[in-house]
């Protein structure tokens, strides 16, 4: 390992492929060379940002500068943002020898995407038909911290099997997909997604998991691949805050009033029904009723995904108990029995167990939205709250919410389609041997693209005795202690 960490310097690995390199400051450099002139080119502020905004406010007789998005978006896009990068991050550090490329790719990854996102989503969203810019404004970020986090899903099915650089590969190619699929999704289908389960997370697991399957490694080393005590207890900082911020995540861009106060008590109970499944399924599947970390970090966290399409609607707080209570249940299952079984006959290996958190729950999600959907009616939410929630206005005011929940479901193939077409696409890019790719031996450790400080050296408990004991008579010391017993 000592000497393939001298040999990568960081950027690639010659041990794997000598005669190709794949340089990491040469990627960045030119990817943030890149975006500085593609946002000359097409970025502005949008009106609510601009300093034309007095002009703005008193063109619609806006009195008051509280009625700024800012105002209603910002709390929430703080939520968000500690989610990407501080939640997802802490919860890729589980890994005995890869706490530096959790938290640290993740960090690469979400300030590397959110930039591309931010363009993509802009073209196909935001941008002005009068001078062809994009707008952005609070809103487009939590968007593009959004986007961002399909690409870290699928980074935990990869991680500490691929390098920095197919990991920007990967970033790239997902966040274009995910533009386009969200796209069909949201505006074409008119499907509503409020959390993301299809267009965020069903996408990202599916398509880290495709990756994930096109990269086996037969004879992957898997000495590393499991925790520590400290590295289990960093992991939980992680599900930690996720568990914690998840209702701002899907209430984040909801409708201004019920439907966003909705999304978040919706969430809120999820999660917490989740949270006691998760520990009543861990302790029966242990032989002595121990728990298991695994089930803990990850699958307390099930409500928050599959509440993600539902939350707006009126699914009642004990739906929302409901949902939470099925997804400890199959996510726990997942990790005791689905996973072991796609790594040993699918050949899937998934490092994270995304296909139990997002995946699984991310289908599931979709599934309740659309029922959920079709069985709305107007006795349950009023005229006005029917139009309002599922947006029939327009070239939509004749749809019926039976409509609607067959709209719903077929975002959810939408979704799937994106997610493994997309990742078999770009998982035969990241087999071309020039990526730098870490050799079997060497996945899971830090040491293949990090620095890594040397384990301090233990002092031997004789001279720490001998070291307070110098000019004493040690003989006479040790007739004593005789003596003594």
């Amino acid at each position: 390992m000592g000497n393939c960490a001298a040999c990568c310097r960081g950027f690639w690995c010659r041990a794997k492929n000598p005669d190709v390199r794949i340089s990491l400051p040469a990627v960045c450099f030119m990817w943030q060379i890149a975006m500085i002139i593609l946002f000359g080119v097409f970025v502005r502020y949008d009106e609510e940002s601009d300093a034309h905004w007095s002009e703005h406010k008193r063109a619609n007789n806006i009195t008051s500068d509280i009625e700024n998005d800012f105002y209603y978006r910002y709390p929430s896009f703080q939520d968000v943002h500690v989610m990407i990068f501080v939640g997802f991050g802490f919860l890729m550090t589980f890994l005995k020898r890869y706490s530096f490329g959790g938290v640290g790719f993740n960090f690469l990854i979400a300030a590397f995407g959110l930039q591309w996102a931010l363009l993509m989503q802009g073209w196909f969203h935001f941008l002005d038909p009068v001078d062809g810019y994009i707008k952005i404004g609070v809103e487009n970020i939590i968007n593009a911290d959004f986007c961002v986090a399909g690409c870290l899903i699928a980074y935990g099915a990869l991680l500490g099997k691929v390098s920095p650089v197919q990991l920007m590969v990967l970033t790239l190619f997902g966040i274009t997909l995910f533009a386009v699929e969200e796209y069909i999704i949201l505006h074409v289908l008119h499907v509503r997604d409020a959390g993301g389960s299809m267009v965020i997370h069903t996408f990202g697991g599916y398509y880290g998991l495709t990756i994930s399957w096109i990269l086996y490694r037969p004879k992957l080393d898997k000495r590393l691949n499991g925790s520590v005590y400290q590295s289990d207890v960093f992991a939980m900082i992680g599900t930690l805050f996720l568990w914690m911020f998840w209702p701002s995540f899907n209430s984040a861009i909801s409708d201004h009033g019920d439907g966003q106060h909705r999304a978040a008590i919706n969430t809120y109970l999820a999660l917490a029904s989740s949270v006691l499944t998760t520990f009543a399924i861990s302790s029966l599947s242990a032989k002595r009723g121990k728990l298991d970390m695994v089930h803990i970090q990850n699958a307390t966290l099930a409500g928050g995904v599959a509440m993600g399409s539902a939350a707006e609607f009126m699914i009642t707080p004990y739906g929302s108990l409901i949902v939470g209570f099925c997804c400890g249940i199959i996510s726990t299952f997942g990790y005791l029995v689905i996973s072991p079984f796609m790594e040993k006959y699918l050949k899937i290996q998934d490092t994270c167990g995304v296909h139990n958190l997002h995946a699984m729950p991310g289908v599931l999600g979709a599934v309740v939205g659309a029922i959920t959907a079709a069985a709305a009616s107007e006795s349950v939410y009023g005229h006005e709250g029917l139009v309002n929630t599922f947006n029939f206005k327009g070239k939509y005011a004749e749809r019926t919410p039976a409509t609607q929940g067959g709209f719903q479901a077929a975002g959810l193939c939408v979704a799937l389609a994106f997610g493994i077409v997309g990742g078999a696409i770009v998982g035969l890019i990241l087999r071309l041997p020039f990526w730098g790719d870490p050799s079997d031996d060497n996945c899971f450790d830090d040491e293949v693209y990090w620095e890594v400080p040397e384990d301090e050296e233990s002092i031997p408990p004789i001279l720490e005795y001998n070291s307070h004991m110098v000019g004493k008579n040690t003989d006479r010391m040790s007739n004593f202690t005789v003596e003594q017993s």
